[in-house]
């Protein structure tokens, strides 16, 4: 199985209005037009970017709140022993 990518296209539609911030995925930048073609019909792509992996960027922030779920579910039990 190939791994998927995100791919951030802003493009002007063949109507003349910009559409930014468009996410596709696709296993290479060229599946990705080809589905974005398919829903805007003779685009123009004006930007066109691999976009960061969130789940490998936001690892530890996830650490972090789980630490603090953690932590929560302890604070009851110390306040019931004062």
């Amino acid at each position: 199985m190939s791994d998927m990518k995100r791919f951030g296209f802003r493009i002007q539609t063949r109507g003349g209005s910009t559409v930014d911030n468009l996410v596709i995925q696709g296993r290479d930048q060229d599946e990705a037009e080809k589905k974005l073609r398919q829903v805007y019909h003779h685009c123009k792509i004006i930007e066109a970017r691999v976009l960061a992996d969130p789940a490998l960027s936001d690892g530890s922030d996830l650490e972090g709140v789980i630490s603090l779920i953690a932590n929560d579910e302890r604070a009851p039990e110390d306040e019931h022993k004062a």
